[in-house]
């Protein structure tokens, strides 16, 4: 029979499997597909339930260095993703040099399409490509860099990072309460005399199993995304972004034309306008208030002469 002691010591080994499954189930788990990463058909990517190497776990933390509040440094671990939109002469060969452009920097290739599309915009119809590829986070930026400057025209560029180290962190701790209190069920088992005690404990060690082994693989996820980034390219072809254009005649460059004679023409007349303020203005003032005295002294004399002249009359 089970001493009371063993008894005991599996009803607090139940509890705290249950604070662990709490704590494990507050975490938030993201699948591995929310941000493109497929590691079980990656080059040099990780299989489930794979423990990482210390060199590895170190490439997986970016250094950025914080004091913590008892005065020792940690290291932060940090997902970091790219997105660009970029418009390039043959959207098909790109997607085979950037392809090529993984490999040689130590990635792989996550998933890529070609497919055509017509393009409302300019009424073309042509091939479009996307691809989303891993590489070293450290060599991000160089792979960001040779892609713009393969492409004619950046549309946009999106990078962001998350900052998991604290849920990185919780995990460490849940999986170490985990293997703790699985050991100490394995010598409850053993002390087991009744089947139905057995059991039980059985029951307890393949939940708190399954618990470990999602715990170790969200870590496993959270270090190789770190340590791979990954970096989605939408592909737009050239001849998609060039103007309409029918039998040689390109309707808005006739529209584009218009609005530039329009801008002239406004121009010519501010500017006119301007010049009438600043220059005309006031030399008519300088020259047409004397002018106007004169005139009205000139009228009054004409008019006292012709009074005088129907008096003499008279």
């Amino acid at each position: 029979m089970v001493k009371p002691l063993k008894l005991t010591l599996a009803l607090s080994l139940s509890l705290l499997l249950a604070a662990c499954a709490a704590r494990v189930a507050d975490t938030r788990f993201l699948e591995p597909a929310a941000v493109g990463f497929e590691a079980p058909v990656a080059p040099g990517g990780f299989a489930a339930g794979e423990s990482l190497a210390p060199a590895e776990r170190s490439l997986a933390q970016d250094k950025i260095s914080s004091t913590a509040s008892d005065g020792a440094a940690t290291d932060r671990l940090v997902i970091r993703n790219a997105y660009l939109s970029v418009v390039v002469p043959d959207p098909s060969t790109t997607v085979d040099q950037i392809a090529q452009l993984a490999n040689q920097l130590g990635g792989f290739v996550v998933s890529s399409s070609v497919f055509q599309t017509t393009f409302p915009e300019s009424g073309v119809t042509a091939d479009q490509a996307s691809i989303t590829i891993r590489v070293p986070a450290e060599k991000m930026d160089e792979a960001l860099k040779s892609i713009k400057q393969g492409a004619t025209e950046v549309r946009s560029e999106n990078v962001t990072g998350e900052d998991v180290t604290q849920e990185f962190t919780d995990l460490e701790s849940s999986l170490r309460n985990l293997k703790a209190a699985e050991e100490q069920l394995l010598n409850i088992m053993d002390s087991a005399t009744k089947t139905e005690d057995v059991l039980s404990v059985f029951n307890q060690l393949t939940q708190i199993r399954s618990e470990i082994e999602v715990t170790q693989g969200r870590i496993q996820y959270l270090s190789e995304a770190s340590r791979l980034s990954a970096i989605s390219v939408d592909l737009i072809p050239d001849a998609a972004a060039q103007p309409l254009e029918i039998g040689g005649w390109r309707p808005e460059g006739i529209v584009k034309d218009a609005f530039t004679d329009l801008i002239h023409a406004l121009r010519f007349l501010g500017e006119a306008a301007i010049r009438a303020v600043i220059c005309v203005l006031p030399i008519g003032l300088i020259l047409g208030i004397p002018s106007f005295f004169a005139v009205r002294v000139i009228r009054r004399r004409r008019k006292a002469a012709k009074q005088l002249a129907a008096k003499g009359n008279d």
